[in-house]
């Protein structure tokens, strides 16, 4: 089977298998992931937020708050095995990030071994895997994460779990230059600020 045949034989099968939009609810038709409607709301934005600096500098790329389309197409990915999100999603973040960044590679947050043996995959990952690709550099895997712990995102506030020496970084991995951290939700930036320590 040639890449073009089965590229058209997996756009039949999805006009042809009614699949519901997991942003709003309609009809995907031919479309992978997202409805054109719920695509068009994702609007990468760069923000500044950072523990470290006093004057932080823009250096975060998001997609938004986690509400909304932006909430349901996560959750869906994470949970419903909606893996196709995560090219929708990591391709437009990645049409977020500056030029000027010269981003040299992308490294994913981890998941612990036991929760990646659960769910049959790390969503950052995914993720990582579609922004680098659109960037053209590699995805890099430079943290492990040696601790389990609750999931963050369904925590507020204090509830949430101090992630200090929960993640190894692997310095070995890392090329020169900057590097995009990626995780799906940033409710926490301890994993920022532990690999930040080690580097």
């Amino acid at each position: 089977m040639t890449a073009a045949f089965g590229t058209a034989l997996l756009g039949a099968l999805r006009t042809l298998l009614p699949r519901a939009c997991p942003g709003c609810g309609a009809q995907l038709g031919a479309h992978a992931g997202l409805c054109p409607a719920c695509r068009a709301a994702l609007r990468p934005q760069v923000q500044a937020h950072s523990p470290l600096r006093a004057h932080p500098e823009p250096h975060l790329v998001t997609l938004g708050t986690y509400s909304g389309v932006r909430r349901r197409a996560v959750r869906e990915l994470k949970f419903a095995q909606a893996r196709d999100l995560a090219r929708v999603l990591g391709e437009t973040l990645a049409t977020g990030v500056p030029d000027t960044w010269n981003v040299q590679a992308v490294i994913p947050v981890p998941l612990h071994p036991t929760r990646q043996r659960e769910r049959g995959f790390n969503q950052s990952e995914l993720l990582g895997r579609a922004l680098a690709g659109a960037l053209a550099v590699p995805c890099v895997p430079a943290l492990t994460r040696t601790r389990a712990g609750a999931q963050q995102a369904r925590r507020h506030g204090a509830q949430r779990e101090d992630l200090h020496g929960a993640f190894r970084a692997h310095e070995g991995f890392l090329p020169t230059g900057a590097v995009l951290l990626i995780d799906d939700v940033l409710t926490t930036t301890s994993p920022l600020m532990h690999w930040l320590r080690r580097v």
